[in-house]
């Protein structure tokens, strides 16, 4: 963090339903300056392990905050766009972590409803109560939040009641085999089919094919996201992908 060697890529998420840009996941990846860019999944446990992960999510959170809030007084197309932060086990149940966002939001000025934190199943389920107990004081902040690699082991649909949580999100291993593997394809329709029941909205992550997307709009899923839109991009692709304003 001192040598500021990380950085943040942003990956597009797509509304289905309009076709158009609908917000961004917030990415940290370390620029080492020996092996070039490396992604969390080689190094995340070294910074778990050594009590980093705290200040390192914190800093994430301030800088995608400020990115956010930049393009929106740039572009008028950003005013609407959403910001996912992912948030770690140890984040989750920071004491200090509300108060901390709620600065962030305060100083930041973005507007209500556009931080989006994305939390795993696992982590969501290690201790029900005390996550609907977050999630609560999240929304009475108008925060929004997402369960993150939603289907990966946990038999957890009975709980989803309990969470006030206002997205899903399909973990990418079920979306990027739908077209070869037909149990991730049922897997995936069937929770697109719970969200609607539930009235919660879903993102399909790993979306890599037009097939895919096609079916995903026949099921009126809400929101893509994977290669097929776009990779994680650094700040000034990631503004250049707003201003285009594609349709999908």
């Amino acid at each position: 963090m001192e040598r500021e060697e990380f950085k943040l890529y942003y990956q597009p998420i797509i509304s289905l339903e309009t076709g158009r840009l609908s917000g961004f996941e917030a990415l940290l990846r370390w620029q080492h300056p020996k092996r070039g860019l490396v992604s969390p999944n080689e190094y995340i446990h070294v910074v778990e392990d050594t009590g980093l992960i705290l200040p390192v999510g914190r800093w994430v959170i301030l800088e995608a905050c400020n990115q956010l809030r930049q393009w929106q007084t740039q572009y008028e197309t950003a005013s609407s766009l959403t910001m996912s932060i992912n948030l770690s086990g140890k984040q989750f149940i920071d004491r200090d972590l509300f108060a901390f966002i709620g600065q962030v939001l305060n100083t930041t000025k973005l507007t209500d409803n556009t931080l989006l934190l994305e939390v795993t199943e696992s982590v969501m389920m290690e201790n029900i109560e005390l996550s609907a107990a977050l999630l609560t004081k999240f929304r009475s902040r108008r925060i929004r939040t997402c369960i993150d690699d939603f289907g990966t082991g946990y038999s957890s649909l009975s709980y989803l009641q309990k969470l006030p949580i206002d997205r899903l999100k399909i973990d990418h291993s079920f979306v990027a085999r739908m077209g070869d593997d037909p149990k991730s394809l049922e897997i995936v329709h069937t929770i697109i089919s719970l969200a609607q029941t539930l009235g919660t909205q879903v993102i399909a992550e790993g979306a890599e094919t037009a097939e895919q997307v096609a079916r995903l709009k026949i099921w009126k899923c809400q929101y893509g996201q994977g290669f097929y839109f776009s990779t994680p991009l650094p700040p000034d692709a990631a503004a250049e992908f707003l201003a285009a304003d594609r349709r999908w």
